[in-house]
């Protein structure tokens, strides 16, 4: 839970850190420019808020790392939820009304984050999990779209250190692999997922990994 909160915050301050240029860039999802992914996170802190506010009684379903979904298919973009983000985010016109709605219910969430009980169960799309986990599972979200913020703004700060170490570890159990030790946490989402394309030489050191990815994570 530490850790969702240490993501989480510095995410929020890479955000409030952008000058308004930059929300017009790319980011490092495909289709979605950088005003896209702020809103989102948006989306996503809402959804946090919703979920520790809904108590489950039934044993948990998932954890951390089986409340993700992976597959070989990246997202075909004709997903409604993406297309209305898309629209949503053009609406907002100034970045700082944006910066601003991120801020504000983005820090709402980390604080119900922090006043949970790791132990308490909740639920969400159908499964149940301790909070302990749900949280847990959100710095995956995290620090992949941490990544994604700074994809094309090299002046921008990154992800934690240990965030994206306890992501890469997460990603390596779900996909049943070891990324070779040579490959840095960041690039080992960054291929792992198919954020970038290996070069040759990283093709070379994942062996019979190669082949495998992308592992979409959803």
């Amino acid at each position: 839970m530490d850790l969702f909160s240490r993501s989480w915050s510095a995410l929020r301050a890479a955000v409030a850190a952008l000058p308004d240029e930059d929300f017009a860039r790319p980011s490092g999802c495909a289709g979605w420019l950088v005003r896209d992914l702020v809103c989102h996170l948006v989306i996503d802190a809402q959804d946090v808020l919703i979920t520790l506010v809904t108590p489950a009684d039934a044993e948990p379903t998932r954890d951390a790392v089986t409340y993700w979904n992976v597959s070989a298919a990246p997202p075909s973009g004709d997903d409604p939820l993406d297309a209305l983000i898309v629209r949503l985010a053009a609406a907002y016109e100034d970045p700082a009304l944006l910066r601003f709605h991120l801020d504000d219910v983005g820090s709402a969430a980390g604080r119900a984050a922090a006043l949970a009980d790791p132990q308490r169960r909740v639920a969400t799309q159908d499964m149940v999990l301790t909070t302990g986990d749900y949280l847990g599972a959100y710095v995956l979200e995290w620090t992949l779209h941490h990544l994604d913020l700074v994809a094309h703004l090299p002046g921008a700060a990154g992800p934690p250190a240990e965030g994206l170490a306890r992501s890469r570890r997460m990603l390596e159990t779900m996909a049943a692999t070891v990324f070779p030790p040579s490959f840095s946490d960041a690039d080992a989402l960054l291929t792992g997922t198919g954020r970038r394309a290996p070069t040759a030489g990283e093709k070379a050191r994942l062996g019979p990994l190669a082949p495998r990815l992308p592992f979409v994570i959803g």
